[in-house]
C-alpha cells in the first residue's frame, strides 16, 4: 500500500474515531461541569484547602483564582527546576539557569510547553513526573473551565455567577483528564511507548561505538501531553523519538488524543445551552478548517519539484520514515490547529508552503479545534463576532443564544481577537530590530524571519512547536518568549471571563423573525469567513515577509 493511501485510511479512521467520541464526551463533560453532586474525593479536597464547593463566584473572583493559581503554580515549578539537583531521581542532573528555569515554569503553566532544552538531558525524572506532568492536566483543566464559565455567560440570566473554579478545576482532572489517561496510557505501554524510572544505560551500537540510551517515566506523561493539548516531549526529539511514538498506530493514537477533547467540547456547548444544533454548527467550522489544513499541508509535502524530492517522492527532509509525508502533515496540521505543539517531523524542514500553513494554523488563533477549553472559547468569541457583522448588515442589534450584543460585549470580543496579533507582531519586530537577536539566527532571508515569526506565535498561542533554526536559549529569549506566553494565555482569558459575567447579566431576548439563525449552513459559512478575514488576514503583511516569499522565491 501506498504512504498516500496509508495517509488516507488513516485520517478516514481518525475521523470515524472523533465523530464516534463525540456525543458520548462531550455529553459527559456537560454532565460533570452542571451536576450539584459532589464526589467524596473532591470534597476532602475542598475541605483541605477550605474551598466551599457549593458556592458560586462572580466573574472577576472566578478571574482572580484563575490567576492566583496560576502564579502559585509558576512559582512551584520555578522552584522544583531550580533545585532539582538535590531532589530523588535528579540523575546527576546539573541545575538549570534561572532565566531557562522561568521560561520553562510559565511555559508549562501556560500550557504552551514550549521547550529551549533537551528533555532527557535537562529533567530529572522527579521533575518530570511532579512538576511537568502535573502541570499538563491542571493547565488543560484552567482551559476547559475558562470556557465553562463562558458557557454559564450564555445559560444564565441576571446574575452576576459564572461557577466555581476550584469546583470545575477538581473535577475536570479527576472526572475526565485522569481516568482517560491512565486507560490510554495503559495502550501506550502494550505497544511500545517506555514507561519506568531507570537512569542512562550504556549500550554499544552496531557500528561499535557507545551511546547512553535513557529511560524513564514516558508513557504516562506522553498520554496527558497529547491528551491535554500540552505537547512538551520527554525527550528532545518530542513525538519522532521511539520511545515516545514507537510505530504507525501509537502515531494514529497520539493524533486522536489531541484532538478528542476540543472536538467534543461543541457538543457540550450545546446540550449547556440547550440547543445542540449550536454545538454542530461550532464542529462544522473546526472539522473545515482541519480538513482544509491536512489536506494543504499533505499536498505542498508532496510536490517533487527539484531532484532531491523527486529521488524521495516528496519532501522527506526532517520526517519519519515510518511516518512518512501523509502522517506527518495530518500530525503537523493537528498539533498547530490545536495548543499542542508536539511533533513528530521537523517543522523547519517541510517546504516553504507547508511550513507556512503551519504558522498559520496557529494565527488563527488555535480554533479548530483548539487546545483543551481554548479552542471554543475562541471560537465563540470568533462567533459572536460574525453574529455582529450579519447585525451591521441587516440594521439591527445583534443577538446571539438569547443574549444581546452591545458596545460593551463587542468591545471585549475585540480586545480578545486583538491581544495575541499585538503580542506576535510587536515581539517579532522586536527581535528582528535588535542586532544580537538577528545574530542568533541559523538561516537568513525570509526563510530565517520565519523561524523568529513562529517562535513568537507559538509562545503566544500557546502552542509551544519551533521552526527550531534560532537559538532561543539566550536570556532574551528566555525571557521575551515567556512573556509573551503568559500575556498569550491570562490576557484573553481576561476578556473572556469579563465577557461571560456581561452575558450573564442580562435578561433573554426572545427570538424573533429577525433573529439570525445560528445554526444553519449560512452561519458556518458566515463564521468561516470571519476567521479567515478577520484573524488570518491581519497576519498576512508578516507571512508575505516570510513563508510566502520564501515560497515564490
Amino acid at each position: 500500500m501506498s504512504s498516500t493511501a496509508a495517509g488516507w485510511l488513516q485520517a478516514l479512521a481518525l475521523v470515524g474515531a472523533l465523530a464516534l467520541c463525540y456525543r458520548p464526551l462531550g455529553d459527559y463533560i456537560a454532565k460533570l461541569l452542571t451536576t450539584a453532586r459532589h464526589l467524596r474525593a473532591e470534597r476532602g479536597l475542598y475541605k483541605l484547602v477550605g474551598v466551599d464547593g457549593d458556592a458560586d463566584q462572580r466573574w472577576p473572583v472566578y478571574l482572580r483564582s484563575v490567576l492566583a493559581f496560576s502564579a502559585l503554580s509558576v512559582l512551584f515549578l520555578y522552584g522544583l527546576i531550580r533545585l532539582q539537583t538535590h531532589l530523588l531521581l535528579s540523575l546527576g542532573v546539573p541545575e538549570m539557569e534561572a532565566h531557562q528555569a522561568w521560561n520553562t515554569a510559565v511555559s508549562f503553566t501556560t500550557n504552551t510547553n514550549w521547550q529551549s532544552y533537551s528533555g532527557e538531558s535537562a529533567m530529572g525524572h522527579l521533575v518530570q513526573m511532579a512538576g511537568l506532568a502535573v502541570q499538563n492536566f491542571v493547565s488543560a483543566a484552567v482551559g476547559i473551565a475558562v470556557v465553562a464559565a463562558l458557557i454559564r455567560g450564555f445559560t444564565r440570566n441576571r446574575t452576576d455567577r459564572v461557577g466555581n473554579f476550584w469546583v470545575d478545576l477538581t473535577r475536570i482532572v479527576l472526572r475526565l483528564l485522569l481516568p482517560l489517561s491512565i486507560v490510554f496510557a495503559l495502550v501506550l505501554v502494550a505497544n511500545g511507548v517506555v514507561q519506568n524510572f531507570h537512569g542512562l544505560h550504556e549500550v554499544t551500537t552496531l557500528t561499535g561505538n557507545a551511546q547512553a540510551i535513557p529511560g524513564g517515566p514516558v508513557a504516562s506523561q506522553e498520554v496527558i501531553k497529547e491528551l491535554g493539548t500540552n505537547g512538551g516531549g520527554f525527550f528532545n526529539a518530542n513525538s519522532a523519538h521511539p520511545f515516545e511514538n514507537p510505530n504507525g498506530f501509537t502515531d494514529w493514537l497520539e493524533i486522536f488524543l489531541l484532538l478528542v477533547i476540543s472536538f467534543s467540547l461543541p457538543r457540550t456547548f450545546g446540550r449547556m445551552v440547550g440547543d445542540h444544533r449550536q454545538g454542530y454548527a461550532i464542529v462544522a467550522v473546526m472539522a473545515l478548517f482541519w480538513v482544509a489544513s491536512a489536506a494543504l499541508i499533505t499536498f505542498f509535502e508532496q510536490q517533487h519539484a527539484g531532484p532531491v524530492l523527486q529521488a524521495a517522492g516528496g519532501a522527506m527532509e526532517g520526517k519519519e520514515q515510518r511516518f512518512g509525508i501523509a502522517a506527518s502533515s495530518l500530525f503537523a496540521a493537528s498539533t498547530t490547529l490545536t495548543s499542542t505543539g508536539a511533533v513528530n517531523s521537523f517543522h523547519d524542514s517541510f517546504t516553504p508552503f507547508g511550513g507556512g500553513l503551519t504558522v498559520f494554523n496557529m494565527m488563527l488563533g488555535e480554533i479548530a479545534p483548539g487546545g483543551t477549553g481554548s479552542g471554543l472559547y475562541g471560537m465563540l468569541i470568533l462567533a459572536i463576532v460574525a453574529v455582529f457583522v450579519a447585525g451591521l448588515m441587516v440594521g439591527r442589534t445583534p443577538e446571539y443564544l438569547g443574549k444581546k450584543l452591545g458596545g460593551r460585549e463587542m468591545k471585549f470580543a475585540s480586545l480578545y481577537i486583538l491581544t495575541t496579533p499585538a503580542i506576535v507582531l510587536v515581539g517579532t519586530g522586536i527581535a528582528m530590530a535588535l542586532p544580537g537577536e538577528r545574530a542568533g539566527m541559523l538561516n537568513s532571508g525570509p526563510h530565517g524571519f520565519s523561524e523568529v515569526l513562529y517562535a513568537f506565535t507559538s509562545a503566544a498561542n500557546n502552542n509551544g512547536s519551533a521552526f527550531a533554526g534560532i537559538t532561543v536559549n539566550t536570556e532574551w529569549y528566555d525571557t521575551a518568549l515567556g512573556l509573551a506566553m503568559a500575556f498569550g494565555r491570562f490576557l484573553p482569558m481576561v476578556f473572556v471571563l469579563a465577557l461571560a459575567g456581561s452575558l450573564a447579566r442580562q435578561q433573554p431576548v426572545p427570538v424573533s423573525a429577525g433573529t439570525l439563525p445560528t445554526h444553519r449552513p449560512l452561519f458556518v459559512g458566515l463564521l468561516s469567513g470571519v476567521v479567515l478575514i478577520v484573524v488570518g488576514l491581519t497576519y498576512f503583511p508578516a507571512l508575505a515577509l516570510g513563508p510566502i516569499a520564501e515560497g515564490l522565491h
